[in-house]
């Protein structure tokens, strides 16, 4: 015996408002998609990706990258170590800015000089490591 057109018509849209209903549940109230785990923080413990709207700075084969790069003033900075060796985020001239040591595989973070100008900035471990903030 097969089944009643109503009732043929009645499953494909049963499923279909399950879906929605699912989806609805799973979500966090943005119109992203749920993830399956919590987003990482930027922390000093993993070279996790950046919060959107920071700038980012990554170490990456004992290179800055970007080796330029243009931020606001006071603006947060993110520095990602992509290397396995430690690196610095130094000024040059005076205490502008300094991450201190960032050990391979972490992150860290500073704040822009409040003063708008050109700063250059080195790796104190790998002196061929340079670079300038340039800050608007």
């Amino acid at each position: 015996m097969s089944p009643s057109p109503r009732r043929r018509r009645a499953v494909p849209l049963a499923l279909g408002a399950a879906a929605v209903l699912l989806a609805t549940a799973c979500s966090d109230g943005t119109d992203e998609p749920a993830s399956a785990s919590p987003s990482p923080a930027t922390s000093s413990s993993s070279p996790s990706s950046p919060t959107a709207g920071t700038k980012t700075i990554t170490m990456e084969d004992f290179a800055f990258s970007p080796a330029n790069p243009e931020v606001r003033a006071g603006e947060k900075i993110t520095v990602v170590n992509k290397d396995s060796a430690a690196h610095t985020v130094t000024a040059t001239e005076g205490d502008a800015f300094d991450t201190g040591t960032i050990s391979g595989g972490k992150s860290g973070t500073f704040t822009a000089p409040a003063k708008v100008g050109e700063y250059d900035f080195v790796c104190t471990f790998h002196p061929n490591m340079t670079g300038t903030l340039i800050v608007r």
